[in-house]
């Protein structure tokens, strides 16, 4: 099971950051666990400057934009 973060305190792109990452896990069939981290001290401790942005298994894939859902696939994989 792959773990999908969003990290980030809740704006509209963090928003969105979430629904693409859950639709691309969606896509590609696999069983995953979608969590939002909101709060800035865990936030900080992976390192990330901009939000949103996104991990995988707790490695951050991206951060400061919205990627397509196509390219989020190819970070889940």
């Amino acid at each position: 099971m792959k773990k999908l973060q969003i990290l980030g305190t809740g704006c509209p792109k963090c928003q969105k950051l979430a629904e693409t990452a859950e639709a691309a896990a969606q896509e590609l069939g696999i069983e995953y666990e979608l969590e939002k981290v909101k709060e800035i001290d865990r936030i900080m401790a992976f390192g990330v400057m901009l939000t949103p942005a996104l991990a995988v298994d707790g490695e951050v894939k991206v951060s400061g934009k919205v990627p397509s859902v196509q390219e989020i696939k190819e970070m889940i994989v």
